[in-house]
Parts: C-alpha cells; structure tokens; sequence
C-alpha cells in the first residue's frame, strides 16, 4: 500500500483535511494506494507557490537557458525512471503495458523538444513610422498555468503541457485525474531530483468539485491548460470566461476513419484496429467510426473480425496483452449502457457486445453494423472498444458522413489515390488528418481540435505561443515636443 502526499511549494502534504482517496487497480479490483483529498485552501497554497515562484522567486529570475537546463534534466530522469512509470500507469489505469511503456519512451523527447526552443522564444523590432521613435515587443510567461489531465494517459499528457509552460516561463499546478493520480505524484521526486526551484511544479490531487474548481476560478490563475471530456471542458471554460482567463482545451472526439475501395485493405484493417481497440478505446481520438466504401464492406468486415478474434484480452502487465480493463467503473458501466442503446436503435452486433468474462471491468471488443449516420453509437463519444460501421457510396457522401458531428478531433483516410487525400485532407473537418495511418503522434506535430473538441494546440511551436503573452514598448528618443491632447499617429 501507498499512501501519496501532494508537493506544495517544494513539500509534501497531506489535504488540509486529511481525508484521502483510495487508487484501485481497475484489473485487480484491489486499492493499492491512497491519495489526498485536496481542498480550496490546497489550491489557494499550490497557487499562490507558484506565483511567489515567478514574482519573487529564483524561476521568475532564471536566464531561458537555465530553464531548459533543467527540463533536460528532468527529461533524462524519465528515461532513467521510465519502466517504473510505466508500471505505476498499468497498475492506476489498466492500460497495457506494451502502450504505457512507449508513451514514457516518448515522454522525455517532449521536454527534450520544448527545452530546447526556452531560448529561442524572441520579440521583434517592428520599423518606425515616425522620427524620433523606437519600438519593440517583448514575449513573456502568460502567468500562473493550472494544467489539468485525464486518466486514459496520464504522463503522456503532464508533458504535452509541462513542457512548453515552463519553457515560457511559466509556473505550474498540477492537478491530475483522481482515479490516477499515481505517476503525476511520483513525477514529483524527479521534479525534486532535477532540482526545479520550489513552487515552480506543484502537484494536487483530489476531486474537481472539491479541488478542481478551486483552481480554476483562483483569481491569480492566468491559464487553464485542461484535457478531459465536452461536459468538463464546457466548465472549465465558463468558469474562466468570468475573469477573462486564457484555456486550451483538448476534449472528446467522434472521429472518422474512412476507407475507398483502392486502399490496401490489410493496412487498414491494422489501422482500423489501432484506431478504436488500441487503449480498449479510451482515447480521445479513437477511430468510432468506420466508414467503408459500398464494393468493399463485405469483405472488409470479414477480415476485421477475423484479426479481432485472436486479440489477447487480460493482464495488462503482460506484454502479450493487447486489450485491458477499463479504467473507472462509471466508464466501464457507460460503455455497456451504450451496447445496449446501439442494439435497441437497431444496429446490428457482428462481434462482442457484453462484458468480458475474464475478471475486472473488461469490455469485449465491439462492433456494430447497419448503423445510421443518426443513430446515437454513431454520434456520441462512448470512450471504449466500441466501433460503428457506416457504408458510403463516394467521396462527397464520404466527406457528408464525416462531417456530420458536432466534434471534430481527428479523423483517417485510407486511399491510394493522391488526388483524393489531399482533397479529403482539405474538406474533413478534423484538427489532424491521417492519411494511410493511425494514431501517428508526435511532439513537433500541433495538435488541436476543431468544432467543439477543444480550443488551442498543444505541441509544436505553436504551443509555447499559448503560454506567452506579447508586451508592446514604445521610446522616445527625439527632442520634440509632444502635444498631450493629440495621439502620435
């Protein structure tokens, strides 16, 4: 058994009121740690940690470089510590060891990545207008950044936002989701052992009522960094809209993934797998749903089911694993509310559709034909191993299809034809659009969502933008006098 404290300042607490949450192992069914149930007066120290570390401490001081010194630093303990924390993920979250060890393989290049642009963040002299003036722009750390992170991939999505806030600049708390709170918390001692000044990282947990709000509506917050679900992230943004905060918001998608009849049907029936099964479908941009052109549909579902039903379901501490529990059981009873919904509006379940017999809150893969574009299956994110297939006759009915959804995160297109990827590429209404691929992520790539699947971009360049802010200096350095009643146009 572990119990966790909260890092604050540079030190480990309890909640205020020392109550605590237990952590269960979604395969298990076994608590095998407790966290604290953090409270508003947490908050209210985690973040005034933080603005005492950018207003009158070290961090606010440091040169970029130095800053970057110490990401890097941090990025080489998450390569040294990496399998550890993998482990600690397959335990909180049940996702398969096979895929939380390559996220924490990737999760130090982010940091790599983003230390790295620290010193190249610059203002710009913009030529006069007029004699006798000088101007230039400085960037600087937005604020105080509350970054907050779901439970389908906990370390992955710390360091798609820790990087480029601190590379900004910019002090961060850190609340990740209660039921996995486990890798953010042991992220901490690194953070310790890197040598970040205290109050530059600081670590809550708890639940969003309690704690979650609390940060957001925290009047020294500047930025709210948050990943999770349409319902939260409409929160969230509300609560922020009040003091005009800034957010980024990565939320939940319904994405497409399309397959012509000229496509190479095994490698897409291996990124059809990748795109909904991967993760028990527990990720925001799961391909739910498959649309297969009309001359290919038969021989298409043979082959998927096929490949499906030799996918190792069980232990996900087992390499072998490819399908693990799902992580909470409220999602895990969602999932199977929502099996049942798609065979009462008549699709039709050609594989799966029930609980999986092997202990822990285990969904069989699913799949579900004769679905219509407006059938509920086919237009709200169910967030598990859930795939809905709907036929197209052409591209146009294809793009129809797609489109008709509120969200609009991700979407795949499988075709040899170049003239019609570009052309899909170009009228999906998608923030990412794979052409003969599947979940490919990287840290140089940004990433967003249109519609309501989210507001801003993480990763690439363009995310370090999101935790800056521009300052405009004007000097004058002439002799004329200037007439206070006249602006200097």
């Amino acid at each position: 058994m572990q119990d966790y404290k909260m890092l604050i300042d540079g030190q480990w607490v309890d909640s205020s009121t020392k109550a605590r949450i237990d952590t269960v192992n979604p395969y298990t069914g076994a608590v095998w740690a407790t966290i604290p149930r953090g409270t508003a007066a947490d908050a209210d120290s985690a973040i005034r940690a933080a603005r005492g570390a950018l207003k009158e401490g070290p961090w606010g001081s440091m040169t970029a470089g130095q800053r970057g010194g110490l990401m890097r630093s941090l990025a080489e303990l998450l390569v040294k510590h990496g399998d550890f924390l993998a482990q600690i993920e397959t335990r909180d979250n049940g996702k398969p060891i096979s895929e939380t060890s390559a996220q924490l393989r990737a999760a130090p290049s982010f940091l790599h990545y983003y230390a790295g642009l620290a010193d190249k963040i610059e203002g710009s002299v913009p030529p006069p207008d007029r004699g006798g003036l000088f101007g230039y722009t400085r960037r600087e750390p937005i604020g105080v950044v509350v970054a907050i992170v779901p439970w389908n991939s906990p370390m992955l999505q710390v360091v798609t936002k820790l990087g480029p806030a601190l590379a900004a600049g910019c002090p961060v708390v850190l609340k990740p989701s209660e039921f996995t709170s486990a890798s953010a918390l042991e992220l901490g001692r690194l953070v310790e052992l890197a040598g970040f000044p205290a109050g530059v990282i600081n670590i809550v947990t708890g639940v969003g009522p309690e704690i979650g709000e609390a940060l957001v509506v925290h009047p020294m917050v500047s930025k709210i960094a948050f990943t999770g679900g349409e319902a939260g992230g409409r929160r969230v943004n509300e609560a922020a809209a009040r003091d005009f905060k800034h957010v980024m918001l990565e939320l939940g998608g319904k994405s497409p993934n399309i397959v012509f009849d000229d496509a190479r049907l095994d490698d897409a029936v291996n990124g059809a797998i990748a795109g909904i099964f991967a993760a028990s479908g527990q990720t925001c941009i799961a391909g739910s749903r498959l649309l297969l052109q009309d001359s290919i549909h038969d021989i298409f579902m043979e082959k998927i089911i096929k490949s499906m039903g030799s996918a190792a379901i069980g232990d996900p501490s087992l390499t072998e694993t490819q399908i693990g529990p799902i992580t909470t059981r409220q999602q895990y009873e969602k999932i199977l509310q929502y099996i049942d919904i798609a065979k009462a509006e008549g699709a039709n379940c050609v594989m799966g559709g029930k609980a999986a017999r092997v202990g822990g809150q285990f969904v069989e893969p699913t799949i579900f034909t004769d679905v219509s574009r407006y059938m509920r299956i086919a237009r709200e994110e169910v967030f598990g191993p859930v795939l809905s297939v709907l036929r197209f006759h052409d591209e146009e009915e294809a793009i129809a299809i797609a489109n008709d959804t509120n969200l609009g995160l991700a979407a795949g297109v499988w075709t040899q034809d170049m003239r019609r990827a570009f052309l899909m590429s170009e009228r999906l209404e998608a923030g990412t659009v794979w052409i003969n691929t599947y979940r490919a992520f990287g840290v140089q790539m940004p990433f967003g969502g249109h519609k309501q699947s989210g507001i801003g971009h993480e990763n690439g360049i363009a995310a370090v933008d999101g935790f800056l802010q521009t300052k405009s200096v004007w000097i004058n350095y002439g002799s004329a006098t200037l007439n206070p009643f006249v602006m200097r146009l």
